[in-house]
């Protein structure tokens, strides 16, 4: 297994500057990572730098609250998508999932998708560590009706994913929909359950050391 290509290196910390996405892009890239993810203001540059890479450029959108006006997330996602993102990792409005009301956040999700190219990957962060598990088969159901390519546990700033999480996703969505796991994974065992566990995916803020981690591990 080539855990690289499972990864996506993250770095959305409010203080980071210009000289850390640097560092992150070229971790990415000669770790041979599946994408390199950042803070909206930071796309361009990063898109810049990983041009004529297979690295890809990842943006988040309303994060992580997810609570911005459906007009602004589109806004936010489309731009993200000029400056360069071929991935978008959009945080969904927790406080109508977590009340039930499904249907809105479908029909804002098939609103930012539409409004997005074909090939732009849409990931939907549901922010498992807070929402009420009684909500997780209707949560999938939404996302899935939305047409988005992943649905993706947490931003990491609110708690941390399991490998139950990401098991009880996979049995809602089969192979209806792509699980990326986020939120304290640190280790290459982290990565690997959360991986066994269903995810095709991994994000991580720590994916250097969690590719040393696995090399140490199999010189043992």
């Amino acid at each position: 297994m080539n855990l690289n290509q499972y990864l996506d290196h993250t770095l959305l910390r409010p203080d980071a500057i210009g000289e850390d996405i640097e560092k992150l892009c070229r971790e990415a890239y000669d770790g041979g990572f599946c994408c390199a993810v950042v803070n909206p203001v930071y796309v361009e540059m990063a898109a810049r730098l990983l041009l004529d890479s297979k690295v890809k450029t990842c943006s988040v959108v309303a994060f992580p609250m997810g609570t911005s006006q459906t007009e602004i997330k589109i806004a936010e996602a489309i731009r993200a998508e000029a400056d360069g993102a071929e991935e978008i990792d959009l945080v969904a409005n927790l406080g109508w999932l977590q009340s039930g009301q499904f249907s809105l956040v479908t029909k804002e999700l098939i609103d930012i998708r539409r409004r997005l190219s074909s090939d732009t990957i849409l990931k939907v962060i549901i922010e498992t560590p807070l929402l009420n598990p009684q909500v997780w088969p209707d949560t999938a159901e939404a996302v899935i009706r939305s047409g988005a390519d992943f649905i993706k546990t947490a931003t990491g700033f609110f708690g941390t994913t399991t490998r139950k999480h990401v098991e009880q996703l996979k049995d809602y969505c089969g192979d209806r929909i792509k699980i990326k796991a986020a939120g304290g994974i640190r280790t290459a065992a982290d990565a690997m359950a959360m991986i066994m566990a269903g995810a095709a995916r991994i994000g991580s803020s720590s994916s250097v050391s969690i590719i040393e981690n696995m090399k140490n591990g199999a010189k043992k």
